[in-house]
Formats: structure tokens, C-alpha cells, sequence
């Protein structure tokens, strides 16, 4: 698709505001934002905020429709599933092109509407399989449903864009929950475009509501006692305040939060494999380093320390960095003004903290045709020291941090003093190690001579504050225990009781 025609795309979806049942209205007067092309800094729409109003209208159009949805016969829920992961197959190209206007991600690097297919069509594929589980034994006949929750919260990140979406619309939608979805305004378009989709798919209206808005927006979300969970994958600090805010409900969460992974190469790592993986995907194309995942602390074993410099070097400075609407691009711009600041102000106090390997440069420096983009170039730090700022910090951008090693107990020692514990990477050919390592390090994935791959079959979250929960179908639903009695009530009544649980 043209960009011209993309931008088109972009601007009805930011004139037709939010979609509450089957009707995209515009803000109730809760303020705009103006959202700005990355690597330019310009204007490019004005997207409305939604209020508290917008948020009520939402909520009870999706408690409207959700028992309708879940009573749907599954087979036709997945059916209507299956249609819409075609149709975002379908806009594939439109939905790359999409993705660079919103976030600045290049079409090179990540198609969100192929990914977000992808984990829409696995999770059809579970419609008709929550079948929970069946005892036998006395007093009879027992089992467990898998119900839906009602109504979901849905706070995607503005990184995934129209991936967010379905990795996390898919599964609760499958579960037979309505969902209510709240994009960013620093990146709604993705999101938005999915939502158009999937009422082109045959989703019942109501069943998938989109309220686009801040801080204010989530807030009255989260707080809305209509709301039965809610899924959240951003930064840890806004988890602390979702949590507080449905703590008076209580609601349950699902947090996927920060990341401070360390990314851990073997003196008998295959060097080359364990170079690309350390910089490609982990820490500078993928998304210019703003993913939660990214491998910003990388361990290396003091006698490859140098030779992984250079390999590392020669990687990050062969890396083209421009436009993300070129096909050659193959690092854009941060996503704004406010990130750009917050990273430009870590590459301060890590010149001040460690040595600078490389990198440094932001703004102009970087691509001098787009003077006024977010640019910050792919950047390197070398310290022996865990505890400064750039080692405890999730920066979000293109920047990295070595930290040499000297024995396996070193660098578990080293990857676990973080309070964070999403993701973590180990690059050696000794499969003992492979196996110790997956054991002892502190983090919800741990991925062995790769980084950021993974399946839609295993879970994905973290532990400690990386959050708690992950994107699955049994995290859209609920348990329900029945005992079915097949012994007469006077055999019942003289049979030895199981002791219920003490209770307050």
C-alpha cells in the first residue's frame, strides 16, 4: 500500500474517535493530543482523549454484550476469530506502514498485522477446547468449568501497537470475555485499525470497545467496578497505581511490566550467533530498544571481552538508521519527545558512570536529513559495576551496558541483582550450563543461543517487579468447582463429612 493512502488510513482513525458498541464518537471533552511522525517531530493528527463518560458508555456496552458472546457456541466464536486473523493476514502491508506512522516502527523490522494474525488465530483455536476437568469419586460425579471472567480491561503497550492487541484481545475474546480496550494516545492507530477489523470480522458490537487516552483514561477504567480483570503491559511504576486503583474493587491483574535482562555469552558460545543476538534483535533494531525485554545488560566472559566488543561494534555501526517507511531502514526514531529526553539524559549519566564504548550521538548527529526525529544512535557501555544507574534502570532505548564476568556463579549473581525479572538470555555450547543457568536465573523467560523468540503455546510474563500473570487463555478464565451428589440424601447424611476449609 501507498503511505500516501496509509496516512489517509491514519487520519479517519483519529476523526472517528472510539468505538463503544457499534459506533465510533468522538471525545466528551476530555482534551486531544497531538500525535507527531517520530522521525520528523511533526504534527500528524490530533487524537481525542477519552473521558470518564466514554469510559461508562464502554463498560456498559461490553457488560451488555459479553453474555451473548460467551453463550455464542463455541465453535462459532472461533469461527469469527479465525475471519479476523485473515483479514489482519490481509492488511499486512498496510498494517507495517501503519506501525511506522504510529511508533516509528520500520516495516523492515516487525509486521504487527501478521504477528497479531498469528496470536488471533491460535487462540481460535481454543474456543471449543475449554472443556476444564472431570473427577470421579465420592459423593459423586465432580468437575471444573472454565468461565469467563465478563468484562476485560485491555491496556495494550504503545510499543506493540496492533500486536498488543492481539495478544491479548485474542485469548480473553477466545474465553468468551468482552473486552474493553485502551490504546495509548502516544501510538492508538494500530489498535484502532484492529478494532475496525474485527467488526468487519463479525465480533458482535460491544464485545470489542476502544477508548483511546493517558494516565486519566486507565484510571477510570481500572476503577470501574464493571470491570472484572484487567490485562497491563507498560512500565512499573503506572502498575503500582492501576493497582492501587483496583484494589478497591478488587480486581484481579495481569501485569507484564519492565525489564532489565541480562543477556549472558560463554567463553564457548558461538561468537558469531552470540554477537548478532546480543545487538540485533535484543537491544537496537527491535523497536530502537524500547521493548521490555531488551537485553540491556550484556555479560560477557572476561576472555572473549574484547573480541565480543568488536564484533558488537562492527554490528551496531554497519546498522542503517532512518526513515522507518524505508525498506531500508533498519533502526528508526524513539516514539516522542518525552522518550527521547529520558534517553538522551541516560546516555549523560552513563558517560559520567562507565565507559563509553561507542554510540552517544542523538538528535541531528544521527540523520542529519530528519533533524527535528528522535534519534538516538546505537550506544555501548562497558563497567564492572552492577549497581550504577544505567545497570539498575530500564532506559528504553538504544543503549546497552557490557559487564564482564569470571565464573558461572558470577554471572548468575550479577543477572539476578536486579529487581526486575522478565527475560534472560545465555549463549553457550555446554549443555549442563544450559540447564544450570535455566534454573538459577531470576526471570519468566529464559531464552538459550536465540533472543526474543518464543511460541504462542508458552506463557510469557515475569517475576518480581516485571509483573505477575501472562497472556494465555487461562488467564481470561475463571474456575468453577461442581459436585454432583448420586448417593441418596439418607446415605449422604450419615457418610464421614470432608472438612471444609476454616473460615473467618
Amino acid at each position: 500500500m501507498r503511505t500516501t493512502e496509509v496516512s489517509q488510513v491514519l487520519r479517519r482513525l483519529a476523526t472517528q474517535g472510539h468505538l463503544i458498541g457499534d459506533t465510533w464518537r468522538a471525545s466528551d471533552g476530555a482534551g486531544s493530543y497531538d500525535h507527531r511522525y517520530a522521525p520528523t517531530g511533526q504534527v500528524q493528527a490530533e487524537v481525542g482523549l477519552a473521558g470518564a463518560d466514554d469510559v461508562e458508555s464502554a463498560v456498559s456496552a461490553a457488560r451488555a454484550a459479553q453474555g451473548a458472546w460467551a453463550g455464542l457456541r463455541p465453535v462459532k466464536r472461533g469461527a469469527i476469530l479465525f475471519t479476523l486473523a485473515d483479514l489482519l493476514e490481509r492488511d499486512g502491508a498496510e498494517a507495517a506502514e501503519l506501525a511506522a506512522l504510529d511508533n516509528g516502527t520500520p516495516v523492515r523490522v516487525m509486521n504487527p498485522g501478521v504477528y497479531a494474525a498469528a496470536w488471533v488465530r491460535y487462540y481460535a483455536g481454543w474456543c471449543d477446547k475449554l472443556d476444564g476437568e472431570m473427577l470421579s469419586g465420592e459423593p459423586g460425579l465432580s468437575y471444573v468449568r472454565l468461565e469467563p471472567y465478563g468484562v476485560v480491561a485491555v491496556i495494550p503497550p504503545w510499543n506493540g501497537s496492533m500486536m498488543g492487541m492481539g495478544q491479548k484481545c485474542g485469548p480473553a475474546l477466545a474465553a468468551g470475555n468482552a473486552v474493553v480496550a485502551k490504546p495509548p494516545e502516544v501510538a492508538p492507530f494500530g489498535m484502532l485499525r484492529f478494532a475496525e477489523l474485527a467488526l468487519e470480522a463479525g465480533v458482535p458490537p460491544g464485545v470489542l470497545n476502544v477508548v483511546v487516552g493517558g494516565g486519566a483514561t486507565g484510571s477510570a477504567l481500572v476503577e470501574h467496578p464493571g470491570v472484572d480483570k484487567i490485562s497491563f503491559t507498560g512500565g512499573t511504576d503506572t502498575a503500582r497505581v492501576l493497582m492501587t486503583a483496583a484494589a478497591r474493587n478488587l480486581t484481579p491483574l495481569a501485569l507484564e511490566l519492565g525489564g532489565k535482562s541480562p543477556n549472558i555469552v560463554f567463553a564457548d558460545a558461538d561468537l558469531d550467533a552470540a554477537a548478532f543476538g546480543v545487538t540485533i534483535p535484543s537491544v537496537y533494531t527491535f523497536n530502537a530498544g524500547q521493548a521490555c525485554v531488551a537485553g540491556s545488560r550484556i555479560l560477557v566472559e572476561r576472555p572473549i571481552l574484547d573480541e565480543m566488543i568488536g564484533r558488537i561494534r562492527k554490528i551496531a555501526e554497519s546498522l542503517v538508521i532512518g526513515d522507518p517507511l524505508q525498506t531500508s531502514s533498519q533502526m528508526g526514531p524513539l516514539i516522542s519527545q518525552e522518550q527521547y529526553d529520558k534517553v538522551v539524559h541516560y546516555l549523560e549519566i552513563g558517560k559520567k558512570e562507565a565507559e563509553l564504548i561507542f554510540g552517544g550521538r542523538h538528535g541531528a548527529e544521527v540523520v542529519p536529513s530528519m533533524p527535528r526525529g528522535y534519534w538516538v544512535e546505537p550506544t555501548l557501555f562497558i563497567t564492572e559495576d552492577n549497581t550504577i544507574q544505567i545497570c539498575r534502570e530500564e532506559i528504553f532505548g538504544p543503549v546497552a551496558t557490557i559487564i564482564p564476568f569470571d565464573t558461572d556463579d558470577q554471572a548468575v549473581a550479577i543477572a539476578n541483582d536486579s529487581r526486575y525479572g522478565l527475560a534472560s538470555g545465555v549463549w553457550t555450547r555446554d549443555l549442563a550450563r544450559v540447564h544450570r543457568m535455566i534454573r538459577d536465573i531470576q526471570s519468566g523467560n529464559v531464552w538459550v543461543n536465540t533472543y526474543m523468540q518464543t511460541r504462542h503455546e508458552l506463557p510469557f510474563g515475569g517475576i518480581k517487579e516485571s509483573g505477575y500473570g501472562h497472556d494465555s487463555i487461562l488467564e481470561y478464565t475463571r474456575e468453577k468447582a461442581a459436585v454432583i451428589a448420586v448417593a441418596p440424601a439418607t446415605e449422604l447424611a450419615t457418610a464421614t463429612p470432608v472438612p471444609m476449609p476454616l473460615t473467618d
